[in-house]
């Protein structure tokens, strides 16, 4: 069994884990597609500018910070599936890695 096969949780592989990852991103760029070109009539003035370009900036990072989370998770499994069983379940993670991760994780707010 290749690692991209191996399952991960549940009955989630690695695989549709990658899959999610490009999908996500796939359908993300199609979302923001149309959101500007549905607000681009309602454009007439640079005060109009002012008011929609920080909409379309809020959503754009948004769907980008959800991503690096899939990213880093991705990564993380990665790791996992291909250390040697023999290390001390570190993950293949350095320990800057492991701060920098564990931090992420107590500062992630997610947006209701």
């Amino acid at each position: 069994m290749s690692n991209l096969d191996a399952v991960i949780f549940g009955k989630k592989k690695f695989s549709d884990m990658l899959q999610e990852i490009y999908n996500n991103q796939k359908k993300k760029e199609q979302q923001i597609a149309a959101l500007i070109n549905e607000l681009k009539p309602l454009i007439n003035d640079i005060g109009d500018a002012t008011l929609v370009v920080p909409l379309i900036k809020e959503y754009m990072e948004l769907g980008l910070k959800n991503d690096e989370q899939l990213i880093k998770m991705a990564t993380i499994v990665q790791r996992s599936l291909g250390q040697n069983k023999s290390d001390d379940d570190s993950l293949g993670m350095t320990e800057e890695e492991k701060a920098q991760l564990l931090a992420e994780v107590k500062n992630f707010k997610p947006k209701d």
